[in-house]
């Protein structure tokens, strides 16, 4: 009979790990500060997304957020959560949430020398049919910022630190790059940690999944409706590709991530500049699927390349698979090039 105990004792959390990094890097300890803080309300939020049918939570607030969602009573919950405990950890200075009109400015006694972008709770028109949900953050840092103003939260996806996000789905993940690879971390509510379940993730070269809203084929154009005529049909006599829609992005690009393929949200006659917003969900996936080794684009430049003009800015997504990707745009070059 083995002595050998069922328990990992030298469990790899995902504090354990960002620390390691930190200490390696030379770092304060105030990132580490930070992710504590918002793996708290990442904690509180999974609880009360399990809890919300006995606790009466489903359904709408009875309001719209500021970019004309309807706003659920999990949305309000989840925001309130994130924006407490990041205020809280000392280590934040501007907050620009997906329900706030403005940036929130910290408060100077409890000022750091971080800005989170962040979507409380994505995909929240799932929550009330049980559909994964997740949570979107991206984090940059302010080295140098005596008076914040929301000006100072437009900066480029590119000039990020840190980006993620926790997938509320049959367990609760955390997808989390530092810039220096992707690591996914699965909760352990026996012990109420995060544990490091992969390392250094990658994306598949070419997927066999494409994923995007059908319902508007009608508006789509040239390009976007040929290239999904293409994996329907394809011409070379391989195999059609599947489709896969979730409508919560968290998952849809988390599927896209592991299996390989391509997620897109693309403009179209009903939406000229997209429909998702860049600063708190295009760039911090767009950060996650570079560092994984995928394409992240507006269909005209680099996602990350992107100058941000307002904090609600809507921006077009296609990303996945190098290949799927690169293919898509070819089909863009072709159409550009005909016009």
């Amino acid at each position: 009979m083995s002595d050998q105990s069922p328990f990992d004792v030298d469990v790899e959390t995902m504090t354990r790990f960002v620390m390691e990094q930190g200490r390696k890097a030379k770092g304060t300890g105030e990132f580490t500060q930070l992710l504590n803080s918002l793996l708290t309300a990442i904690k509180a939020i999974s609880c009360a997304v399990r809890k919300a049918g006995l606790a009466h939570m489903y359904g709408i607030a009875g309001t719209v957020n500021v970019t004309g969602d309807e706003v659920k009573k999990l949305d309000l919950l989840s925001n309130d959560l994130v924006i407490n405990m990041l205020r809280s950890s000392y280590s934040t200075c501007i907050l620009v949430s997906e329900e706030n009109k403005e940036a929130i400015i910290v408060d100077p006694e409890k000022r750091g020398k971080y800005l989170v972008c962040f979507d409380p709770l994505d995909g929240s028109s799932n929550i009330d049919c049980l559909a994964p949900i997740g949570t979107i953050f991206g984090i940059h840092r302010k080295d140098s910022l005596e008076n914040p103003t929301e000006r100072d939260a437009l900066e480029p996806g590119r000039n990020m630190v840190a980006a993620g996000y926790a997938l509320y789905g049959s367990a609760t993940l955390v997808a989390l790059s530092t810039g220096q690879g992707v690591n996914f971390f699965m909760l352990d509510p026996a012990i109420g940690e995060f544990i490091l379940v992969e390392q250094n993730v990658k994306i598949k070269k070419k997927g066999v999944i494409y994923s995007l809203n059908e319902g508007y084929a009608k508006y789509f154009d040239p390009a976007l409706t040929e290239y999904i005529q293409r994996k329907k049909f394809p011409e070379d006599g391989s195999a059609p590709y599947s489709a896969r829609y979730v409508g919560s992005m968290v998952a849809d690009v988390h599927r896209t991530l592991k299996y390989g393929g391509i997620f897109m949200y693309p403009a179209s006659k009903k939406t000229p500049k997209g429909k998702l917003r860049l600063l708190y969900e295009c760039n911090p996936m767009a950060f996650i699927m570079e560092q994984a080794g995928g394409i992240a684009t507006t269909g005209t430049q680099p996602v990350l390349d992107v100058k941000p003009e307002s904090i609600h800015q809507r921006v077009p997504l296609i990303m996945g698979s190098p290949d799927d990707v690169e293919e898509f745009l070819s089909f863009v070059k072709k159409h550009q090039t005909s016009a």
